[in-house]
């Protein structure tokens, strides 16, 4: 009954992050959470996420910009490795605490960001890079953080679900692997995580035709309930 839960969210967050091109993992983490635990919810996620992207990159490939993943990558992976190596080290309750404390803080970071962004340059996209890395390599997801950074460069629509997908495709491919070399991500995980993230692959193509009739307002506000509902209820479970 839990897989099958987590399987029918996977399917709503994988349409969700097909519209806002981010999301999946603030719904689904808080549940994986309570079905498997806080340690290994992050490297199960870690798993679908790499499904998730790639869907997202396939969706939009001709509209993925090279050069501002480039950029983005070259300090996010070896940044993700660090924070995925102090993730391992991290106590469950610490941990639950760490990402809803981070989703939380968000709402008001990302419209800060958003009311205060200039144009970014291929040189801000990797100090970006460098940090947000680290955090993801930390908590499950950092969607959010990565939003006003891509579309400050002047990504949007298809060529921004399609460019930060494929930017985040680097940096949890190496903080999967990451887990893997360091014996967090057993062959059951690895399973859980191909069937959640197979997933949000049908979620994604299931929301290409929604993209386009998507009003600012409406990401804004969508991306608020996300993250206020995923991280009070990972804070619950953490002073739990």
């Amino acid at each position: 009954m839990g897989l099958l839960l987590i399987l029918i969210i996977g399917l709503v967050a994988g349409v969700v992050s097909g519209i806002i091109g981010t999301g999946s993992s603030i719904m689904l983490v808080p549940v994986l959470a309570s079905v498997y635990g806080p340690k290994e919810a992050i490297p199960i996620m870690a798993v679908a996420a790499v499904m998730a992207n790639l869907s997202r990159i396939l969706a939009w490939w001709r509209e993925v910009d090279g050069r501002a993943v480039a950029a983005y990558a070259a300090t996010g992976i070896p940044a993700s490795v660090l924070g995925a190596r102090t993730m391992l080290v991290l106590p469950p309750r610490a941990v639950d605490l760490a990402i809803g404390a981070f989703l939380l803080a968000m709402i008001p970071a990302r419209r800060w960001l958003a009311a205060h962004l200039i144009r970014l340059r291929l040189p801000h996209l990797a100090v970006a890079g460098a940090a947000i890395g680290f955090l993801t390599g930390i908590v499950a997801s950092t969607g959010p953080a990565s939003v006003p950074v891509f579309i400050g460069y002047g990504l949007t629509k298809g060529a921004f679900i399609g460019t930060e997908a494929a930017a985040s495709l680097a940096i949890y491919l190496t903080k999967t692997m990451t887990f893997q070399g360091s014996g967090a991500l057993p062959v059951e995980d690895v399973l859980r995580g191909l069937c959640v993230g197979g997933a949000l692959m049908v979620g994604a193509f299931v929301a290409k035709p929604f993209v386009l009739r998507l009003a600012p307002e409406s990401f804004r506000s969508i991306m608020d309930a996300l993250l206020l509902a995923s991280g009070t209820c990972l804070l619950w479970n953490g002073f739990g």
